[in-house]
């Protein structure tokens, strides 16, 4: 179990990102009435909000192919998922994150603003911010377009491939007690991705 506990740890460090990249901002506005923020705080802030979300995708696609592994390979398991490989899929899909989110600051800074500077949310939006622009923001449309294809829907399409092959194999298993066990230890990692992809 020590691979699962390596992502629980990671997914609990992105998520504080994520709290904390939103939510002192969001507070000082509904308590203070700061309503003002500036414009590298806003790239920053909007920079680890997109990051840490599309981190906390791939570490959930990541846990699906841990429980893949554990329920299809059980023997194999601690020799395909040590703790090196680990460390290489953390520094992969930190780096994946990194490089899909960082364009989007820079599409931003290559804007002329003209128009209001007030912003439609209570946080940094990348598109929300764009739209404020008084030039053509089409590049930043098909981006923003493109990073969810690139991130969130290739995730889920590979958790529900990995839960797919979970699936047949527990099926295949000649025990009801055997496929309620291995049911049982995904239980937990559906009930978060579900919490996670539906609004």
């Amino acid at each position: 179990h020590e691979p699962m506990y390596h992502l629980l740890s990671m997914l609990a460090m992105t998520d504080l990102i994520l709290s904390t990249a939103g939510v002192p901002k969001t507070l000082s506005i509904f308590w203070l009435g700061a309503r003002e923020i500036t414009f590298p705080g806003c790239l920053t802030q909007m920079f680890f909000l997109h990051y840490s979300f599309v981190l906390d995708s791939a570490i959930l696609m990541t846990m699906a192919f841990d429980r893949y592994v554990a329920i299809c390979s059980p023997l194999r398991y601690n020799t395909i998922l040590t703790p090196k490989t680990i460390i290489k899929i953390a520094v992969g899909i930190s780096f994946r994150s990194f490089c899909i989110i960082l364009p989007d600051v820079f599409l931003l800074t290559r804007l002329p603003f003209c128009r209001t500077r007030i912003i439609p949310h209570t946080y940094c939006e990348h598109i929300g911010v764009a739209r404020l622009a008084c030039a053509d923001i089409s590049i930043n449309i098909w981006y923003g377009f493109c990073v969810p294809i690139m991130t969130v829907i290739s995730d889920v399409i590979l958790i529900a491939v990995s839960y797919t092959l979970i699936l047949c194999a527990v099926f295949r298993l000649p025990s009801r007690d055997a496929r309620q066990k291995a049911l049982g230890t995904c239980g937990s990692h559906v009930c978060v991705i579900l919490m996670f992809y539906t609004p």
